[in-house]
């Protein structure tokens, strides 16, 4: 790794990748991680972007797919690897699973299953950071699923009344589930131009180049940071995979395999090589480098969790009602 900023972006990307081709591998052959799993490859762009621009001390939070938000918040792999296997070693001490990562000691203040559950959350702990002057930011990932959400709206009009210092992160990957946001939404009333009803500022910014994503979430989170109100971020991008599980989904009728190459060719790290060659020649070995790298820490990772300790079923219910000893 080097010091600089637009190959340490790649770099994060290839991480996330990584660990996410290979636990989808184990999860696929192995059925030892008892939890639903949501990856995040072919859209790594948006967390890695967006987290860029943030502090250590910046407050993230997420729905279900919340395996790269956590990793580019810095997020401990083996704490996360832990908890998708059950074990007490966990982040969520094994009772949480993939859609309950947290590690507050980074920022990664929780992700949740319920749709849109954390739209509200993070902007109650922007309405904190507004009221106590701490200089924090909080950002919330979501899909456009979440945007049809009820307490979607409800929580635009709230943090535009209150000024707070907040970015909605939407990865509009075009699909709630199976349903393309064709069938749900009206034509030429985007996510971004429902944020601006509400009076929030919004952005639209192609999610698979990680470079105008940083570019814009520098400017959304320092703009929050510096009272300027909530900012949305309507960041396009595409999965790969099916939407929970690792599997491919092309042959379940609602999306065409040709379809999905088509998106597989807008790769974000590729893009990002590309872009950075002419002045990184070393950029394609680098990333063949961390490729293996990070193939490997997963293997490592998952090698230790099997190894982790089960959680005691007579504490099964310690932390249900506060927090953990």
């Amino acid at each position: 790794m080097t010091g600089n900023p637009d190959t340490t972006l790649v770099h994060d990307m290839v991480r996330i990748r990584a660990v996410e081709e290979v636990l989808a591998d184990y999860y696929r052959d192995e059925q030892q991680m008892r939890t639903p799993t949501h990856f995040s490859i072919g859209q790594e762009a948006p967390s890695v972007g967006v987290c860029a621009a943030l502090r250590p001390t910046d407050l993230v939070y997420t729905g279900h797919r919340s395996h790269a938000p956590y990793l580019a918040k810095g997020g401990d792999l083996r704490g996360m690897v832990d908890e998708l296997h059950g074990r007490e070693t966990g982040c969520a001490k094994g009772r949480g699973g993939s859609i309950h990562l947290v590690d507050h000691s980074v920022g990664f203040a929780g992700s949740a299953a319920i749709l849109g559950e954390m739209i509200p959350v993070a902007a109650g702990a922007a309405w904190a950071f507004a009221l106590t002057g701490s200089g924090q930011v909080a950002v919330t990932f979501f899909g456009d699923g979440a945007t049809e959400e009820g307490v979607f709206a409800e929580t635009l009009n709230f943090a535009a009344v209150h000024a707070l210092p907040v970015v909605f992160a939407c990865e509009n990957n075009t699909y709630s589930i199976s349903s393309p946001l064709a069938t749900r939404q009206p034509a030429g009333f985007g996510i971004a131009a429902r944020a601006a009803a509400h009076g929030v500022r919004a952005r639209e910014v192609d999610g698979n180049d990680v470079f105008a994503v940083r570019e814009a979430a520098v400017e959304a989170v320092e703009s929050a940071r510096a009272g300027g109100g909530p900012v949305l971020l309507e960041l396009h991008t595409y999965r790969w995979r099916e939407h929970v599980g690792p599997g491919w989904d092309h042959d379940h009728g609602y999306r065409t395999a040709e379809e999905i190459d088509s998106w597989v060719a807008r790769c974000p790290i590729r893009r990002a090589a590309d872009a950075l060659r002419p002045t990184h020649p070393d950029i394609d070995a680098l990333v063949t480098t961390w490729t293996a790298e990070h193939t490997a820490e997963a293997h490592d990772a998952v090698r230790s969790a099997k190894a982790a300790p089960w959680p005691d079923p007579a504490e099964l219910t310690r932390g249900a009602y506060g927090p953990t000893a």
